[in-house]
């Protein structure tokens, strides 16, 4: 029984390996996702040596993704006293990492996505009538909706999760 892992870790494994496959979904890859998810429910930090051997990914793979979650946010690194290593830790605050996530993704994602469609709108507003006026409209009704989109996404972002909850049950009954 003792070689047997408690149902916790089972359930922790199911976890890490969902999340790495959703990580493509946000625009990240599966062994970023993986990395994120073990350290976000690991009881302690841990160094990269853990974390190659609990995932089973080079010491390359590891590093590279534990300074891209570093860079957003998501990660942090810890130098514990009397130690050389450096460990890691996630943020376990759900609305935090939400927050997280969603900032990156818009940064990453949407403003550059607004960026082409200002860029068509601008470049096709004289367009005389026909399918060059239509598309500058379809670019400009586009560009709303994303400058939309961003301005609530943002307001959500603003909110304290209490706050943020509420928001959303007014704005769904």
């Amino acid at each position: 029984m003792k070689d047997e892992p408690a149902t916790w870790e089972t359930s922790r494994e199911e976890f890490i390996a969902q999340w790495g496959a959703l990580g493509s979904n946000w625009g990240i890859n599966r062994t970023m996702a993986q990395i994120h998810a073990l350290l976000m429910t690991a009881p302690e930090s841990m160094h990269t040596e853990e974390i190659m051997e609990r995932l089973q990914v080079s010491r390359g793979n590891a590093n590279t993704n534990l300074r891209e979650l570093v860079g957003w946010g998501l990660v942090r690194g810890l130098v514990k006293k009397g130690e050389r290593r450096e460990y890691f830790e996630a943020e376990k605050d759900v609305w935090k990492i939400f927050i997280t996530i969603a900032r990156e993704r818009k940064r990453r994602e949407l403003d550059p996505a607004l960026s082409v469609l200002k860029n068509c709108a601008e470049q096709t507003k004289g367009e005389p009538a026909g399918p060059g006026k239509d598309f500058h409209k379809q670019m400009k009704e586009l560009q709303e909706f994303v400058e939309f989109g961003m301005k609530v996404s943002d307001t959500v972002s603003g909110m304290k999760h209490s706050s943020a909850l509420q928001w959303a049950m007014r704005l769904l009954s």
